[in-house]
């Protein structure tokens, strides 16, 4: 995990899936508690929408990863490592 001073300025594509909801749960509390200028307000409401749109696309790629075990003939489970645009459809 990164120092927590660093998040702001790390850019969003490059947080793990557990630093962008740390950050994105620090800016929450910090919007809700309010007395921010403004402009502070509308900064930090937007990198929340970049934070929580990182969030759901690490969560839709593990999501993925798991929907593509697939079963070996001995019955030992393998995970396939697929980029979301490869991926096959599951029924």
């Amino acid at each position: 995990m990164t120092d927590p001073t660093d998040r702001a300025s790390t850019p969003v594509k490059d947080l793990t899936f557990d630093d962008a909801l740390a950050e994105l749960q620090k800016t929450v509390a910090e919007l809700e508690a309010g007395n921010l200028p403004l402009e502070r307000s509308i900064a930090l409401y937007e990198r929340g929408v970049a934070l929580h749109e990182r969030c759901a696309q690490l969560l839709s790629e593990a999501e993925l990863k798991v929907q593509q075990l697939v079963q070996r003939a001995g019955g030992a489970l393998e995970a396939i490592d697929v980029r979301p645009e490869d991926a096959r459809e599951t029924e």
